[in-house]
């Protein structure tokens, strides 16, 4: 089980890549961040203000499931906070196992192409263009569950292949709330090495305007199926620290 959540708070550029360690969890936060700039100017003239954005604080955690912690889980996590937040949590499909493939293969690797497509500037902050190039580029046997989120002039744009999840919390409710693509039940949609899969096309696309003080909880299946939506929210408003809230 794979976490992010984010709340506004003064973050500094970052490269998590994580995918083995069993005792990561991902918590991402938004808040304001003032930048003073000073300029070299006549002596009659002041200085221009400050300028205000929004940026994220970051913290992670990763869950295994107890019967694969000593590989350490199968799914996978991406942070980046330059030139934009960029999120991604993937979720390999176990089912694999049963054709002697690691599950976490796919979506380990999934994730990895999608870090090195961070700042590309085909990608321009679109989500579904990150996952296009990840999976085109991903060459190990399995697929996975994704969501992908660009955060940006305090815009989150997400796009989600499967049953990944996202939620965002303000003032103490839950305003926003994405939801699983299924096949039927146990079978959400996914990207896989196989001749017939999804793709980005059949990503559910989303975009929400964030304030100071929102909370995004973004996780795999393993997190959502197993915590009600009203327990997330009562954590999220009784830690002030995203780093406790996810622990």
């Amino acid at each position: 089980m794979a976490i992010s959540i984010l709340r506004p708070s003064i973050s500094l550029p970052q490269h998590f890549l994580n995918s083995m360690n069993p005792q990561k969890f991902s918590s991402i936060s938004v808040i304001t961040k003032k930048h003073s700039f000073l300029h070299c100017v006549a002596s009659d003239s002041a200085p221009s203000p400050s300028r205000q954005e929004m940026s994220l604080s970051v913290g992670m955690y990763l869950i295994p499931h107890p019967n694969k912690v000593e590989k350490g889980g199968e799914d996978a996590f991406f942070v980046s906070s330059d030139n934009g937040e960029v999120i991604v949590v993937a979720d390999g499909v176990s089912g694999w196992a049963e054709k002697n493939v690691d599950p976490a293969l796919f979506s380990r690797e999934l994730v990895a192409n999608v870090s090195s497509l961070v700042g590309n500037v085909e990608v321009n902050d679109d989500p579904r263009i990150l996952i296009k190039g990840a999976h085109a580029a991903t060459s190990s046997i399995g697929s996975a569950t994704v969501i992908v989120s660009v955060f940006k002039n305090g815009i989150l744009k997400i796009a989600s292949v499967g049953d990944c999840g996202l939620r965002v919390i303000r003032k103490g409710q839950m305003i926003f709330s994405t939801f699983p693509l299924e096949h039927y039940f146990d079978c959400p949609y996914q990207l896989s090495s196989e001749a017939v899969t999804q793709t980005y096309l059949d990503a559910i696309v989303s975009t929400v305007n964030l304030q100071v003080g929102d909370t995004i909880i973004m996780g795999s299946d393993g997190l959502f199926d197993n915590i009600f939506d009203q327990e997330i929210v009562s954590v999220v408003t009784t830690n002030d620290d995203v780093s406790n809230t996810v622990v």
